[in-house]
């Protein structure tokens, strides 16, 4: 069993796996499948929604600054998600995106923070692999929310959580299956339900009230009350994106390339 924990990878994977038809392989992100070949990915917009809802009670300026790597589908449905989760409990609450072009480039990612709360920003969250953005805020006395994992020693004075993924119970999973012959490739989706998605520990300017409404929210999406992308949900020029009554299903999140509204996006 190979796991190739990286978009990147598909291709060549594809490759391989096809040389290799013994072998039972995943990859991270990936949408293609083959006989041997599997995809995993998280459903990073639950976990923005209940970053967002921090967030949006947090700030005191109504900016939330964002530093993403790509505007691809995978960071668009982490920040769409994590604005809705503001706007939840803040209408008020805005998000100011940058993108710097890279996974992990930590210099841009702080020149992107550190821009971002020079224009007012006072909650920082990112989409990116390094603590870049959780240390330039945290020098500034800024919050700050990390994605991917536990960021708080890096940050330690105005940590406020984490959005963290842990892939435990699906590696578990996966590699059994192989060993027991019974691989196939498919697409795994996990998120608050599977225990693949689940904020860090709260830093100590959180207050009890709102960490209680986060242990509700989180409850309520694990037990399928709650859908993050359940209509209305326009976009920020105002066109409809999700109608009343409705729920935007988990395959079109992959073409998702818009931006809800709240968000204010600049490239750089």
């Amino acid at each position: 069993m190979i796991f190739a924990v990286g978009f990147g990878y598909m291709k060549p994977v594809l490759k391989v796996a096809a040389e290799n038809p013994d072998k039972a392989y995943a990859t991270a992100t990936a949408y293609m499948t083959a006989p041997n070949v599997g995809g995993y990915n998280a459903k990073w917009h639950e976990g923005g929604y209940l970053a967002g809802i921090v967030a949006g009670k947090t700030t005191k300026s109504n900016i939330i600054g964002f530093v993403g790597a790509h505007p691809v589908p995978d960071v668009m449905w982490y920040l769409n998600g994590f604005i809705l989760g503001a706007r939840s409990v803040n209408p008020k609450a805005t998000v100011r995106s940058v993108f710097v072009g890279s996974w992990s480039d930590p210099p841009k990612e702080s020149d992107a923070a550190t821009a971002l709360i020079n224009t007012g920003a006072d909650v920082m969250t990112h989409y990116t692999n390094s603590p870049a953005v959780v240390t330039a805020a945290d020098s500034r006395g800024v919050a700050s929310i990390s994605f991917h994992s536990d960021m708080r020693k890096y940050a330690p004075k105005h940590y406020l959580t984490g959005v963290t993924h842990n892939w435990g119970s699906y590696y578990t999973q996966a590699t059994t299956e192989a060993l027991a012959g019974k691989w196939k490739g498919s697409l795994y989706f996990g998120g608050v339900k599977e225990g693949v998605i689940r904020l860090a520990p709260f830093g100590t300017q959180v207050p009890k009230d709102v960490a209680d409404l986060v242990a509700a929210k989180t409850k309520d999406i694990a037990e399928g009350r709650l859908n993050v992308f359940a209509g209305p949900i326009k976009d920020n020029t105002g066109t409809v994106r999700v109608p009343a009554g409705s729920n935007l299903p988990d395959a079109e999140l992959g073409k998702m390339t818009w931006y809800a509204e709240g968000i204010q996006n600049s490239a750089r």
